[in-house]
């Protein structure tokens, strides 16, 4: 058994655990989708609905908004997935993939293939936590954009709760700080660190981040 790349909390005997497989599959289903969302969102003043419905005209001639144009623009969500589908291709030996004329269709390719090579990934490729994670940035900073009340409710990742039972085990479970809450909660174990505590609580994530990942590297 191994502890899965992404979560790191739950026992697979892949690289990834049921669970974070099934939200990889979900998020690079969604990115065309947000892909195309992001256009409404490229002036600085357009508003869309909450859930992301047409931006408004706006009059004058404005810059873009960087931060949405690095999404949709070269380097951005289009190289992330072409790139982890070149890798992807390479690992399997397969001839280098061709890719399509437009932007929205290549985005939708390279996340289309990606998904469907999904068991290969989690069952045999050691990458896969690493492209789990540049994912799952990918489609939060998009949807942070185009569905901002979504983002909220699903909170910020900040690591993993450090939190001991009475005996001695670490909890370990994902901490995430949600908009309005003053403490941070741990919804597996109930622990709350408050703002006086955060300081530590960043050291300790650091540190447990830090040394996880020398165990990986060795």
């Amino acid at each position: 058994m191994n502890t899965c790349q992404l979560c790191e909390t739950r026992e697979t005997d892949d690289y990834l655990c049921s669970g974070c497989t099934r939200t990889l599959a979900e998020q690079l289903a969604r990115l065309p989708a947000l892909y195309s969302g992001l256009a409404a969102f490229l002036a600085p003043a357009a508003r869309g609905a909450q859930h992301g419905g047409h931006a408004q005209a706006v009059g004058g001639a404005l810059p873009v908004s960087e931060n949405v144009l690095d999404l949709r623009g070269p380097g951005g969500m289009v190289t992330s997935l072409e790139s982890w589908r070149e890798a992807l291709h390479d690992a399997r030996r397969w001839p280098a993939p061709t890719l399509g004329v437009s932007i929205p269709n290549r985005v939708g390719s390279a996340a289309a293939a990606l998904h469907h090579s999904l068991d290969w990934i989690t069952q045999h490729w050691p990458a896969a936590g690493d492209l789990a994670r540049e994912i799952r940035e990918l489609h939060g900073a998009a949807a942070s954009i185009v569905h901002p009340r979504l983002a909220e409710e699903r909170g910020i990742r900040l690591g993993k709760c450090p939190a001991v039972d009475p005996s001695g085990v670490v909890c370990g479970a994902v901490l995430r700080h949600y908009p309005g809450e003053r403490s941070v909660k741990c919804r597996w174990c109930d622990c709350a660190f408050e703002p006086d505590e955060w300081a530590n609580l960043r050291q300790w994530i650091d540190h447990e981040e830090s040394n996880t990942a020398l165990e990986q590297a060795s």
